[in-house]
């Protein structure tokens, strides 16, 4: 790649969800996208959005503002958004969450990096992610390779200095190449918010379809909530209110028995849910929810399709 990544004319679309969002992280995220690419932002049933319709619609690249009558879910939200973008005709779609942050020029270093990707795939490129940077701790994410059980150091794609192999990639800041996505499929609506990508990476990956993560652009986004518990501070679990921990729960365990979910993931996924459990239910304050929610979220993987 070359550097020049201004000469590359945008053909998509940004999918911004949100559900009671931070007003300013959102506004200053829809401005940065505003400069490079239409957007369209779906909000799932916040009560007082209509404070914030005028100040979204502002934007001459906003191209729908959707307030939905309820939370409908983080995957039904994407699909919304997503399908507009197939709709429109565009030959990309980005999603993200209400709080992240771009750096300079990110979603024309986003399309160099997949165009340039693609020259280098043999097997079809279904997805790229930049590089995540945890804006609380500077803390970058390496890009996951469940097929390692330890020395999980990003590994180049197919000689690429700025491309690496990825078995996964989070939701904000992934850019998807539409045409693959009626093979692959949509985002699995039943999971509602947890492990939506996980399972769409899964099921792509499975297809032969190659994910790369790529160092040519940065998304500053932390995950989870801040904690002191050592297993977040060291950035080997995420922390969320003990509602979360429900779906959590029973979309890992629905993962688990899943044919197309890596066997490396299922392995380092099974210890790492022991011991996230392990904590919550013996320290924190609020065990008796969690030990609720994690209980009935394992009962009710078994509802799911």
């Amino acid at each position: 790649m070359n550097g020049t990544f201004g000469v590359v004319r945008t053909q998509s679309l940004a999918v911004v969800v949100t559900y009671f969002p931070d007003f300013a992280p959102l506004l200053k995220l829809l401005s940065q996208l505003n400069k490079e690419t239409d957007f369209i932002v779906i909000d799932n049933g916040t009560p007082n959005i209509y404070k914030l319709i005028e100040s979204i619609q502002v934007y001459e690249r906003c191209v729908e503002f959707r307030q939905l009558e309820e939370n409908v879910g983080l995957a039904r939200a994407l699909n919304i958004g997503i399908e507009k973008a197939r709709s429109l005709g565009f030959e990309y779609a980005f999603l993200f969450d209400q709080d992240s942050s771009l750096c300079d020029e990110f979603v024309n270093r986003m399309i160099a990096a997949c165009r340039d990707a693609v020259q280098l795939s043999s097997n079809g490129i279904a997805a790229i992610g930049p590089r995540i940077i945890d804006p609380q701790t500077n803390r970058q994410t390496p890009f996951k390779l469940f097929s390692r059980l330890i020395f999980r150091k990003d590994k180049s794609f197919n000689g690429s200095n700025t491309h690496f192999i990825a078995d996964f990639l989070i939701t904000s800041g992934t850019l998807l190449v539409l045409e693959n996505l009626q093979q692959i499929g949509d985002m699995k609506e039943s999971y509602f918010i947890d492990n939506v990508d996980l399972e769409w990476c899964f099921r792509a990956k499975s297809l032969g379809f190659d994910l790369v993560g790529t160092d040519d652009a940065v998304l500053y986004h932390a995950i989870g909530e801040r904690s002191r518990n050592p297993l977040v501070r060291a950035g080997l679990m995420a922390q969320h209110n003990p509602s979360r921990t429900y779906y959590s729960s029973r979309n890992r365990t629905h993962l688990y028995r899943r044919s197309y979910s890596p066997l490396g993931w299922k392995l380092r996924d099974c210890v790492r849910f022991l011991l996230k459990a392990s904590w919550l239910v013996i320290c924190s304050q609020n065990r008796r929810q969690y030990w609720q929610n994690i209980r009935a979220g394992i009962s009710d993987a078994k509802l799911l399709n």
